[in-house]
């Protein structure tokens, strides 16, 4: 099937409504997007995922036991009866710089990204789905020329049926507000979400698991590949293993 063409308007929408910042009738007007388009709704799904990962990883701290006092100090508010002295105005204008460089840094640092908890909420999505695919199709040559113009690239795209991996199509995914592509294999009857992410540095093959999801990544060629599903590990390692050593198409 066709996505439909991705609205900006409610694509600002999304921050104001995770905020819960809309009145009822903006709020309820995005529910009725959010159900009709995909791509809108998986864009929520990793901007709140990303808010719950910012909030997790940068969690509020206490103020250093003693500041308060030092500040009071620095600016003239611990002697009630003197005058600030130009050496006090000069102490509060440098500490407020600082404090707002260190707020500058903290507004405009790229956020960390955790691309196995954003790939993982996406294959839930999709399980949750009316179908787990946008493209449904068993024929590499189908799914492949479906992504020409939703993503960057088309990824590659192998049959694995005869190591017991069936394809059933593929669908598109958003990580860090990028479209990506994502295969979708089954292997009896779980599934497999294999996302190809374009890779930004060098890593060693890793796993995981987060949420009872079992999760593998591994590069090859630039691109970074995320297996994300519920069968065993060493399932997902001869998947992982089988897609490798496939032929290009």
């Amino acid at each position: 099937m066709t996505a439909p063409e991705p609205n900006s308007d409610n694509g600002l929408l999304v921050h104001g409504y995770l905020d819960g910042e809309l009145d009822p009738a903006h709020a309820l007007e995005l529910e009725r997007a959010l159900a009709a388009d995909p791509a809108l709704a998986a864009e929520r799904d990793s901007t709140a995922a990303l808010r719950n990962l910012i909030h997790d990883r940068f969690a509020a701290e206490r103020a250093p036991a003693g500041l308060r006092s030092r500040i009071e100090s620095a600016v003239g508010l611990r002697r009630e009866q003197s005058r600030p002295t130009w050496g006090m105005l000069a102490a509060a204008s440098v500490l407020v710089a600082v404090m707002a460089s260190s707020t500058t840094w903290l507004t405009l640092r790229p956020p960390q990204i955790d691309v196995a908890e954003m790939v993982v909420a996406d294959h839930l999505r999709s399980l949750m789905a009316p179908q787990p695919t946008d493209v449904s199709s068993t024929d590499r040559h189908t799914v492949k020329p479906w992504f020409n113009g939703r993503v960057p690239q088309a990824p590659k795209v192998v049959d694995l049926t005869p190591e017991g991996f069936p394809l059933i199509g593929g669908r598109v995914d958003v990580v860090g507000r990028a479209a990506v592509p994502t295969l979708v294999y089954r292997h009896n009857q779980h599934l497999i979400s294999l996302t190809a992410v374009p890779e930004t540095s060098a890593s060693a093959p890793a796993r995981r698991t987060i949420a009872g999801f079992n999760v593998l990544e591994w590069s090859d060629s630039g691109v970074r590949y995320w297996a994300v599903s519920d069968v065993g590990m060493s399932d997902l390692d001869s998947f992982a293993k089988a897609f490798r050593e496939a032929a290009p198409e």
